[in-house]
């Protein structure tokens, strides 16, 4: 495992940007004008979708998939330049930030360098054509990791970037072997120690089609071998099921608290409501009162956060991917001021230490508790969310009395341990 992973990345704030989309200009000048309002987020780290050209075969859409890559070591012109982009760069450090970039290593596009060079790095199906392993990706096609001198290429591209950025998100990074991840992170090691790898690892129900079909599907245990984040598309299915009124909300909490016994020590899961392949969240839960009690359970667990740009002012429409689509930056509902406040709680209430954490949900109130312990069960943090515009008055942990509510520096009373309920969410540290 990635025995090296710092526990701080627990209090990691990320925000992930697809700078085709975020501006009128779709460049990196118009991101590096936003910083100081993406600083003031609470961000630590922005991660930047694939800025590299894209292929033109088989594209989806008018411009295509930033996924479906023509060349790893080049940068889209319609963003900038390489200076353009080092000095974003420059800009982000010179305030704090950190700058992850998008490793896309499973496939490329079908008129790519690395095809009209080394066409025999690529997967190729029965009839001998090149093709891909999974679902509709028809704008790419599989390298195929048999084939060391691959390997070798990959990894020089990795210590090319590694130069540059600050860390790494590793797209379907499952279904690339295991040992080629061990060696990029131990190449990179001898660059920047502080490197940070986050695995877009996958659903547990795609994990079990692809080694149905004989495929390498690696299970988020096995990513923390090579990374230090994983994604929590373990409790995605889990989440939908509730959302879409199949489970009821102790089935989606299960799943949360079943991470702290299935993965290592020191494991970070990057908790997200939304990103750029999944739909907004604002389409999902769309009472403002609910979405802010969401938003604050995503911050207050245990584990990193990623925001995706456009879920600060609560837009609802998911941008393409695949087409002209900007942001729109609907400033009359934004929720910056309450993301800043919890990035900060985030980062300076909740424990990063190996606390006992645990997740209660009351099917009746459809309300979530958070409880963060000593090992001698001594009470540290709590948290409660109004999932679903309850009224009823909830159980507590917290003592009969009053409390302050860090969200909103209001106070509140606990009487025969309940709470009446709540419009706001609620963080109580309880100990010192």
């Amino acid at each position: 495992m990635a025995q090296d992973t710092p526990l701080t990345l627990r209090n990691l704030n990320i925000y992930s940007i697809f700078t085709r989309n975020y501006s009128q200009e779709g460049t990196f000048k118009a991101v590096q004008e936003d910083l100081d309002r993406i600083k003031a987020l609470g961000t630590d780290v922005i991660w930047f979708l694939p800025f590299y050209p894209n292929g033109e075969v088989n594209k989806k859409g008018t411009i295509g998939s930033p996924y479906a890559i023509s060349n790893y070591r080049e940068i889209d012109p319609r963003h900038g330049t390489l200076e353009d982009f080092k000095e974003l760069i420059k800009a982000a450090h010179d305030k704090g930030l950190k700058v992850m970039i998008d490793i896309v290593f499973n496939h490329t596009s079908p008129d790519s360098y690395l095809v009209k060079h080394h066409p025999d790095w690529f997967y190729k199906k029965p009839n001998g054509d090149f093709g891909n392993r999974v679902g509709d990706w028809y704008d790419v096609i599989d390298l195929d990791y048999n084939q060391k001198e691959l390997w070798n290429h990959q990894l020089e591209t990795i210590e090319y970037w590694a130069q540059i950025v600050d860390g790494f998100r590793c797209d379907v990074a499952p279904l690339v072997p295991l040992d080629f991840w061990r060696q990029a992170r131990q190449r990179v090691q001898q660059i920047k120690p502080d490197f940070i790898w986050l695995a877009e690892s996958i659903e547990p129900n795609f994990i079990r089609t692809l080694r149905g079909n004989g495929l390498t599907a690696l299970s988020d245990s096995e990513c923390y071998e090579a990374f230090d984040l994983t994604y929590d598309y373990d409790v995605s299915e889990a989440l939908e099921a509730y959302l879409d009124g199949d489970q009821p909300l102790s089935y989606y909490i299960h799943h949360i608290n079943q991470q702290d016994v299935l993965y290592p020590s020191n494991y970070v899961k990057m908790h997200h409501l939304e990103n750029h392949d999944r739909n907004r969240i604002a389409s999902r839960i769309t009472h403002e009162r609910d979405l802010i009690h969401w938003t604050a359970f995503n911050y207050l667990q245990k584990g990193a956060v990623l925001i995706y740009n456009g879920q600060e002012v609560q837009s609802d429409h998911t941008p393409s991917l695949f087409d002209p689509d900007q942001i729109n930056w609907q400033w009359e509902k934004d929720l910056s001021p309450l993301m800043s406040r919890l990035a900060h709680l985030h980062k300076t209430i909740i424990p990063i230490d190996n606390s006992i954490y645990t997740v209660t949900a009351d099917d009746e109130t459809q309300t979530v508790t958070t409880q963060f312990k000593t090992v001698d069960e001594e009470l540290l943090v709590v948290g409660h969310f109004n999932l679903q515009q309850t009224d009823q008055p909830i159980k507590t942990p917290l003592s009969d009395g009053e409390h302050t509510n860090l969200i909103n520096d209001q106070s509140f009373t606990v009487r025969n341990g309940r709470i009446e309920m709540i419009d706001e969410p609620i963080l109580v540290k309880v100990s010192q």
